[in-house]
């Protein structure tokens, strides 16, 4: 179900909307944006994103300051992994193989957030999204 303004909420990014975000706006949709800049705008980050970035580093895909952990987890409300969205991610249809996008699912579902990403396969699941 997309996301329609004004139903700003809570918001969830995607790991590729908080890599974006960071070095890359412009290649954020203006709704985006503007979310990103609302002070009404509650901002979420999974630890699973911060997890996900962790290991592309390591693997060499991901070059990120050796600061970028603690600036973003001062700019943004860390939302770890409980039992609820564990339990969330053990039910969801296979949609999406990517453990990291299916827990993101699962956090949005759980928490009531609007996931802000651009990948198509999380928008076959039933939890709002907004076009990063």
């Amino acid at each position: 179900m997309p996301w329609e303004w004004p139903n700003r909420g809570e918001i969830l990014l995607d790991t590729h909307t908080l890599l974006w975000a960071r070095s890359a706006p412009d290649l954020l949709s203006p709704e985006a944006l503007a979310v990103l800049g609302s002070a009404d705008s509650a901002l979420y980050l999974s630890i699973a994103s911060l997890w996900e970035c962790v290991i592309k580093s390591s693997i060499g895909k991901l070059d990120v300051p050796d600061d970028f952990y603690r600036i973003v987890s001062s700019d943004y409300e860390i939302l770890g992994i409980d039992v609820s969205h564990l339990e969330a991610c053990a039910s969801l249809p296979l949609h999406h193989r990517d453990p990291f996008d299916r827990m993101l699912v699962a956090q949005a579902r759980v928490g009531g957030l609007i996931l802000v990403t651009r990948d198509r396969d999380i928008a076959r699941y039933d939890v709002p999204i907004m076009t990063a």
